[in-house]
């Protein structure tokens, strides 16, 4: 991650106005009032009227407003949470998929181990805000892009940003972003006309960008039914919280394209947090080409495919469980397998294409799962009985876990073994420093490029890559032109991986 910890470096950076720094703090002036982006074209303000907050959040509570020219809410999110794994790090997480919005402050605390009390003191300290104003910044910033993104009425924008009244809504525009909603709405470009129910919007990111590796990645793995991929979209069918939904992103030029259509409008933030880390949009890609081509054997990789990207996860479960079943096989045998499980278990829904299923829930998988799976007895019984514990909430998994603790609840699981357990956490919690030892795509990539491909040497070689092996990995993927069924897996039985 670029990195600027003091305040000469930060200063250089607005002096300089670099738009690689965007997203990862904001710059106040005392004399107007006003929070910027650092690369904000506006006159660079002196040294002695700047203070620099780690979050817009921060800026709001100490009293400044968001500048009109640079629009600070519409810069990519920090990379800094892709990194973080400590209470703040994925206390924010958790706050960009709208858990404060469903289940206040008490259930964040809840799920970070804390009481709401030190919650509050340890975000203060560390971000400068408190959950509900690190909440509110997120609505705003969710306000703003439906505003001047979107043909939404106000009343529409307002709940799908997670404001609980038009009222709050109007005070909050007006105090983050001193204009109204209908003078935000003003600064729009023309829009064409859209079809009745369809919410369109651009998501921001970082260059460089290898979206075409993700629609590749996508597509390889598309559920028949549930998903569509091709060199320049991806679509799906999701349950959220408040209901089905269908989503579409494709790539046009240098913009990321969100259509979507929801049951709930309350749902289109947590969608757009969802599909930005499926799609990896909040990564520093300069920072981690940097990083990564200064070893040899990878430079050619990072100048063959710049601004690489880590594929997310839209669900918790539904990646576990589809990590589970892709265990020994291969990517086309696990998409035929996970087909059939969604034919014979998803729900029907028509919010998306016609006949499109959801992905099956997990009480579904639990009671039907041992009548559809197919493969090794054992295989089944462990997928089924993981999916009765998420089902039954004895294992709870999401973006907000600490990798760790996740990586010991997926062990103590049986049939879940060292591979499954890291590639869930590299693709749900984000973490970025992940290797795959095991793996037989990365061990074959990394024998393409002349590095060690035997576990343990792999492993030890892979370690000068920290804290970005994660998109190591990924490049090992890409750079593994052939998969042989030959190559004998190192990890457990229940767990060794044909295919990535």
């Amino acid at each position: 991650m670029t990195n600027v910890a003091s305040f000469d470096e930060r200063y250089r950076a607005i002096s300089s106005r670099d738009a690689r720094f965007d997203g990862q703090f904001v710059t106040a002036v005392r004399t107007t009032g006003i929070y910027c982006r650092p690369s904000c074209p506006a006159r660079t303000p002196k040294e002695a009227n700047v203070t620099f907050y780690p979050t817009s959040a921060a800026a709001h509570e100490a009293g400044y407003r968001a500048c009109k020219r640079c629009l600070p809410e519409a810069a990519p999110g920090s990379p800094v949470w892709d990194v973080r794994s400590d209470t703040a790090g994925r206390a924010m997480r958790l706050i960009a998929d709208g858990v404060i919005e469903r289940e206040g402050v008490d259930g964040l605390a809840h799920r970070l181990g804390y009481s709401s009390r030190h919650l509050g003191r340890v975000l203060t300290a560390e971000l400068g805000a408190g959950p509900l104003a690190l909440a509110r910044a997120h609505r705003a910033h969710t306000a703003r892009a439906l505003l001047v993104g979107t043909d939404l009425t106000v009343t529409d924008v307002a709940f799908s940003a997670g404001f609980a009244s038009v009222r709050q809504f109007n005070d909050t525009i007006r105090e983050v972003f001193d204009m109204t909603p209908g003078a935000l709405r003003a600064r729009r470009r023309e829009h064409a006309d859209t079809t009745p129910g369809l919410i369109e919007l651009a998501l921001p990111y970082r260059e460089p960008f290898d979206a075409a590796g993700l629609f590749e990645w996508m597509a390889a793995r598309a559920i028949v039914g549930t998903e569509e991929a091709n060199a320049s979209s991806y679509s799906r069918v999701i349950a959220l919280p408040g209901g089905p939904a269908w989503m579409r992103l494709t790539l046009s030029g240098s913009r990321l394209a969100l259509a979507a259509r929801l049951t709930s409008i309350s749902d289109l933030r947590v969608l757009i947090a969802r599909v930005r880390r499926l799609f990896d949009l909040d990564a520093d890609p300069l920072a981690i080409d940097e990083a990564l081509a200064v070893v040899p054997a990878a430079a050619p990789l990072v100048a063959a495919c710049p601004g690489i990207r880590v594929p997310g996860a839209m669900s918790a479960e539904e990646m576990l469980i589809r990590a589970m079943i892709g265990q020994q096989i291969s990517v086309p045998a696990a998409r035929t397998h996970l087909t059939r499980l969604t034919e014979e278990l998803g729900e029907l829904t028509d919010v998306g294409p016609q006949s499109a299923r959801l992905f099956p829930s997990m009480r579904a998988i639990a009671d039907h799962g041992t009548s559809v799976l197919r493969g090794p007895a054992a295989r089944t019984r462990a997928i089924v009985e993981t999916a009765r514990r998420l089902a039954d909430g004895e294992l709870t998994l999401s973006r907000g876990d600490d990798s760790h603790e996740q990586r010991a609840a997926l062990l103590a699981l049986p049939g879940v073994g060292p591979w499954t357990a890291d590639y869930v956490r590299m693709r749900v919690v984000g973490d970025p420093d992940i290797t795959l030892p095991g793996d037989v795509a990365v061990r074959a990539g990394a024998r393409a490029i002349g590095a060690p491909d035997e576990p343990r040497a792999f492993a030890a070689w892979a370690e000068q890559f920290a804290p970005w092996r994660s998109y190591l990995t990924a490049h090992l993927w890409r750079a593994s032109a052939t998969r042989p069924a030959t190559l004998t897996p190192t990890s457990t039985p229940s767990d060794s991986p044909k295919d990535a």
